[in-house]
């Protein structure tokens, strides 16, 4: 038995169920919502911010990218530091950062000052966002935290898929200057209502309270190394979506960071201090490395779709910011069916529902692609039905892998360990869009927008044909 299983059976025979558990994860969902909301919200909202600054659209991208970035970057450290120091604190700092950046970006005077407060947004929501998966770990056992991780997976799948419907319907409602504006002053007044309930309601960590030797420091140069690594893949990716190719040599930083990273973790553990993550969770712990893997792969092929649909049905095919919305939606009432069911059943079925869920999301992405060059009239009874199918795969595939993938992994480490799992859905959120709108350009300056659009569709559908074979290699190791 490893020692990770030793603390995680121990964890087990300790837990003792809070009666609030389920009003806590209610408001760290409603925090985890307004948190991932904020990557694809201001999607709809370019053209706006940028006629409003009048500014540059390479500016603008960044306005989109260094939420990203910031974002991916601090996942893990964000993690750690709730398994450190308190979850409950550590949501209390990262909410009030990103209500305190949230008004900044709304209220910003020019494109500079938006940037930088959308950095600091982003990296507020990294020290937010693995606080979730932590207190899963720490509140829920057994079937219920396969339902906890259901609506945690319900919560991913709808603030990816309605963040472009709530843009678009603000600023169909309030005009482009106030309408871009109210997407991110509206996560103020909800920020400082779940501010006061996260006070009342989110417990202090157990083990942090109850283990005198725990050592609370943070690891500041694996932090940095990881931070490193993450920047030579996200920062290439993002400028790769805004035209410069030539970032994409800091590609070739990431194998030797990502080996110092690895080395360092190792090295910090044999000397008897604390990790920022314990890389030996990658080989010790059945199913991790492969849920990793797959999380990973899934948002490679998912994230992107929306991005490009959202690009071809505006200036392919001349749709309204919230015309476009709409026409995406119904992936998210399928994830909404879906995401709680497949919660229920990963206890007793296992890899299985993330098997079935993978190959009806396909299956949706396949029709998607045929459809998607049918004459614009005719997309909402054409398009919007495979959407919604596609939604009913996506919906059962996110919060069976984190219950999988997390199953064994000691509470204590469970900040860290989700943060590592969320940083690969953002490279991947990264490397999915790079990837869909460079073969979407491609093919469109050579054809035509739909036969453009069915292209990017069908690259999706083999970055999932290959998140299906690592899941089936996961499911045959009886991960």
């Amino acid at each position: 038995m490893t020692e990770q299983t030793r603390d995680a059976a121990a964890a087990e025979a300790a837990y003792e169920p809070d009666p609030r558990r389920w009003r806590v994860l209610a408001v760290s969902l409603v925090v985890g919502f307004m948190s991932l909301l904020d990557v694809t919200i201001v999607n709809v909202a370019v053209p706006s911010i940028r006629a409003g600054l009048d500014t540059s659209a390479a500016t603008v991208q960044w306005v989109v990218s260094g939420y990203a970035l910031a974002f991916g970057m601090t996942l893990v450290a964000g993690g750690r530091l709730g398994d450190a120091h308190g979850r409950r604190r550590l949501m209390t700092i990262g909410l009030v950062g990103f209500v305190v950046s949230s008004a900044a970006v709304g209220l910003a005077p020019n494109a500079a000052a938006i940037v930088v407060a959308r950095l600091a947004q982003g990296a507020s929501a990294g020290l937010l966002t693995p606080q979730n998966s932590g207190l899963i770990q720490q509140l829920f056992r057994g079937e219920e935290r396969g339902r906890a991780f259901g609506m945690f997976g319900f919560t991913v799948a709808v603030a990816s898929a309605t963040g472009p419907l709530i843009g678009g319907a603000l600023i169909g409602l309030l005009g482009d200057e106030r309408g871009w504006r109210s997407l991110f002053l509206v996560n103020v007044p909800i920020g400082l209502v779940a501010l006061v309930l996260i006070r009342r309601l989110v417990p202090d960590n157990p083990d942090a309270e109850a283990d005198a030797d725990r050592d609370p420091r943070v690891d500041l140069p694996g932090a940095l190394l990881l931070g490193l690594a993450v920047l030579s893949v996200l920062f290439p990716l993002i400028s790769l979506e805004g035209g410069a190719g030539l970032p994409l040599v800091l590609l070739l930083a990431f194998p030797p960071l990502a080996w110092a990273f690895v080395h360092w973790e190792v090295r910090t553990v044999r000397q008897g201090r604390s990790p920022l993550l314990d890389v030996s969770l990658l080989r010790g712990l059945p199913g991790y490395a492969n849920g990793l893997l797959v999380g990973t792969l899934y948002f490679t092929g998912f994230t992107g779709i929306f991005l490009v649909l959202s690009v071809h049905l505006q200036e392919g095919e001349g749709f309204s910011p919230l015309h476009t919305a709409l026409l995406m939606t119904p992936f998210a009432f399928g994830a909404a069916v879906t995401s709680p069911l497949a919660g229920r059943l990963v206890g007793r079925v296992g890899r299985r529902v993330t098997l079935v869920a993978l190959s009806v999301m396909m299956t949706g992405t396949a029709l998607a692609a045929w459809l998607v060059t049918s004459p614009p009239d005719t997309l909402w009874w054409t398009l919007a039905p495979a959407m919604f199918l596609a939604g009913i795969g996506g919906g059962g595939v996110i919060s069976p892998n984190f219950t999988l993938s997390l199953a064994e992994v000691p509470p204590r480490m469970g900040g860290a360990a989700g943060g590592a799992l969320q940083t690969g859905q953002r490279i991947g959120s990264a490397l999915g869009a790079a990837l869909l709108m460079t073969v979407y350009q491609a093919v469109n300056a050579l054809t035509s927008a739909p036969v453009a659009a069915r292209a990017a569709l069908l690259a999706a559908l083999v970055v999932l044909s290959i998140a299906l074979a690592a899941a089936v290699r996961s499911w045959r190791a009886g991960d």
